[in-house]
């Protein structure tokens, strides 16, 4: 019997690890992975990672990667940005006054998550001059991925 390769359509479960160009890791599915890069959460349940290929549930260049891979297999997929979060878009880049965020409750804070009245979440990337900017693209947009995967089982 052949062994069978992962196909759109499949429903897979996989191990995986993700890194920046730099090495920094910015998600994993192995707890060990996580801890040894200093990026263990506690209230993160660590396990594969159960998916249907081609059905959305995942970045185009993670689920194209995955697509052939056999049961046991592990292998490097480098995604570019227009394959994983897209390009970072300037206009997802805002600015708001200080006045406007301190009426809604907020002390803008570099590094602080904000929402929008539409439910989209940004991030304050400067305070200066009465003026916050808030970029609103993901915070993965524009960069390279890449991904250590292994296959550990096809349904």
């Amino acid at each position: 019997m052949a062994v069978q390769a992962a196909k759109n359509g499949d429903t897979v479960s996989v191990d995986y690890v993700g890194k920046l160009q730099d090495g920094t890791v910015f998600d994993t599915s192995i707890a060990a992975a996580a801890k040894a890069a200093g990026a263990y959460n506690a209230q993160r349940d660590y396990a594969p990672l159960t998916v249907k290929l081609g059905s959305g549930g995942v970045i185009k260049g993670f689920n194209d990667g995955i697509v052939g891979m056999r049961v046991g297999q592990t292998k490097d997929v480098t995604i570019p940005p227009e394959e994983g979060y897209g390009e970072s878009q300037e206009e997802l880049i805002i600015n708001v006054s200080t006045e406007e965020l301190r009426q809604a409750g907020i002390n803008a804070t570099i590094g602080m998550e904000v929402g929008s009245r539409s439910g989209a979440r940004g991030k304050i990337m400067a305070v200066a001059d009465g003026n916050v900017t808030i970029d609103f693209n993901h915070p993965l947009a524009g960069k390279t991925l890449i991904f250590t995967i292994t296959l550990v089982s096809i349904k």
